[in-house]
């Protein structure tokens, strides 16, 4: 059996989270080493693993994600302000949870390049 990954824990309510929007298709919840003033993750419930891995019956799912971060943002209070939304992909991209996710970061001016 594969071992469940952290965002599959925290959305079976196996650990704890500050969770700020939840429906059928993903949870929203605060990270817990914010990178700005305002570090949300949206995580699909449904595992997948990168967005390289993605397939073309997840595009739902995925377009879902997006518009859950319009959602939050309004919901939240920055959406007029401005917000940056990053799906990190593989070790060079960094991403250190093998599991799809969005990350929203708010709450400051974005500087360009990010990285």
């Amino acid at each position: 059996m594969i071992e469940k990954t952290l965002f599959q824990k925290i959305s079976d309510r196996e650990i704890p989270a500050s969770i700020v929007y939840e429906d059928d298709l993903c949870l929203c919840f605060k990270d817990i080493n914010p990178q700005a003033p305002i570090h949300l993750l949206i995580v699909p419930k449904k595992p997948i693993v990168r967005i390289c891995q993605a397939e073309v019956e997840d595009a739902q799912t995925l377009g879902h994600l997006l518009l859950t971060a319009k959602k939050v943002a309004e919901q939240e209070g920055f959406a007029e302000t401005g917000f940056r939304t990053v799906i990190n992909n593989g070790k060079h991209g960094g991403e250190e949870v093998p599991h799809l996710h969005l990350h929203i970061l708010a709450g400051r001016q974005m500087n360009w390049p990010p990285g």
